[in-house]
């Protein structure tokens, strides 16, 4: 092991300089390697020391640290610290996507694979797993909320806050911190909000007539009943929600308005308002589930639109990442502690370590940056299919990490996630998100994985093609 003093070694300015500080750090450790000044062998400054050196926070260090060890460029040895990698060491087999150095187009350098698969998005690590482990361990030496006594509602406090500043926007209207039930993920989310709103002993759910699984299933779990409402490219058919209220307890209308899933269409802001209007004669309460787009919608919600009977739901799901499953419930107004007495009598509230997570998560001041990178590389992907497939029945969003792709005449929707599967990609037939004795379009979704290459992806998206242009093995089946 070297001896050097790398603090010393390790110049960094980070003045003007318009990249995130991670990368302008990563850059100057990287000089110094180059310039021999951080020699094979060298260890580096522990991260809080180098933190405190160069007056960031420890997370940054993390990151430039973690970036480097799976670029082959440093080493970690548990225990003894993170070294600089002899010229010839083998890098790890998974490499996280990076962004170069010249400018901010990502340097997609995800795993190769030909097997691919695009059942559901892979978001690409551009930094937020450093980030949430260096969060972890300064929540392990150190817990706000302890880790000896059961949550509760004041105990969340902080994380319910941190929730409010992170989903606040015009098009969602006033939110409060109270307004807020933290759930386990987006799915229950849900759920809470179908426990809270559903009566009687034949409720019924409305669902789009291809729609999410999980607003079907939690319905069914509940032993509620569920009727489908017609779609059109605008959306939900008007005609068909005032029709579909008629004669039955209808009680609450299942949609996500921004990123309808599975057909990747958003709807216009004159069909929200009828839509809305119908919900209010009606006396049917709306769940709007949030948790697709990626960047920031310009229409107005449902929440917006009619708030005394709106439940918005949201995650991190598609944004950060799924692991954390941190789903967020909001109720209407007078409606806040039916939701929250939902929350805790199915698990009590968010696990501690997860809500102390939440509150110093959600508020970073490096997560923008993070989740624009995320949603730029996705955007990447995303328009790299739309390229492949152009002159095929395809709808996509650049901000939305899956796409919608109508089969061409001779092949049904079944057949060809099979044909597919035989070529090493796997995707979801429309089939999945139809009633069970509805009559489904010959059509499949398919997801960004930015766990691969670009160039293994694109090249799964070129076996898609292959198979659209001959049909004929389709056929009959």
């Amino acid at each position: 092991m070297n001896t050097i003093n790398s603090e010393n070694v390790i110049e960094v300015e980070f003045g003007d300089d318009p990249r995130p500080k991670y990368l302008v750090l990563e850059s100057a450790v990287r000089t110094a390697i180059v310039e021999g000044r951080l020699p094979p062998g060298t260890r580096l400054p522990p991260v809080r020391d180098l933190a405190w050196k160069i007056g960031v926070t420890p997370g940054t260090v993390a990151r430039t640290y973690s970036r480097l060890t799976d670029a082959g460029v440093l080493e970690a040895a548990v225990g003894r610290g993170t070294f600089v990698a002899e010229p010839d060491a083998p890098a790890p087999i998974y490499r996280e996507l990076q962004a170069l150095e010249v400018d901010s187009t990502p340097h997609l350098t995800g795993g190769d694979s030909y097997e691919v698969n695009i059942l559901s998005p892979h978001l690409p690590s551009v930094g937020q797993a450093e980030l949430v482990r260096s969060l972890l361990a300064e929540i392990a030496d150190d817990p706000p909320s302890g880790v000896m006594h059961y949550p509760s509602h004041a105990g969340e406090t902080r994380a319910r806050q941190a929730a409010a500043q992170f989903l606040q926007s015009e098009i969602l209207g006033p939110l409060a911190p109270d307004d807020i039930t933290l759930a386990h993920g987006g799915q229950q989310a849900i759920s809470l909000v179908l426990q809270t709103v559903l009566t009687g002993r034949r409720p019924v759910v409305l669902v789009e007539e291809l729609s999410y699984p999980g607003f079907r299933r939690m319905a069914e779990m509940l032993r509620a009943d569920v009727a489908c409402v017609a779609l059109d490219d605008e959306g939900i058919v008007p005609e068909s929600l005032a029709q579909a209220a008629q004669g039955a307890d209808v009680q609450i209308l299942c949609t996500s308005p921004d990123v309808q899933n599975p057909t990747c269409t958003s709807v216009s802001e004159g069909r929200r308002r009828q839509i809305a209007q119908i919900a209010r004669d009606r006396d049917i309460q709306i769940l709007e589930d949030d948790c697709y787009v990626m960047g920031v919608s310009e229409l107005p919600s449902y929440r917006l639109l009619a708030p005394e009977r709106t439940w918005h739901v949201s995650s991190i799901a598609k944004t950060i990442t799924p692991a954390l499953r941190l789903g967020f419930a909001i109720a209407p107004e007078g409606r806040q502690m039916a939701l929250r007495r939902a929350g805790e009598y199915n698990c009590f509230g968010m696990a501690t370590p997860i809500s102390d997570l939440a509150a110093k998560l959600l508020v970073h001041p490096d997560l923008p940056a993070l989740m624009e990178e995320t949603r730029t590389t996705v955007e990447t992907y995303v328009r790299a299919a739309a390229r492949i497939l152009d002159g095929h029945d395809l709808t996509w969003q650049p901000d939305v990490s899956f796409l919608w792709l109508r089969l061409p005449g001779g092949w049904r929707a079944s057949a060809f996630c099979r044909a597919a599967e035989s070529v090493g990609v796997k995707l979801r037939a429309a089939e999945e998100y139809a009633s069970h004795d509805a009559n489904a379009p010959h059509a499949v979704r398919f997801a960004v994985n930015a766990g691969v290459s670009l160039q293994s992806f694109e090249a799964a998206i070129t076996r898609l093609r292959d198979l659209l242009d001959a049909p004929s093995e389709g056929l009959g089946v």
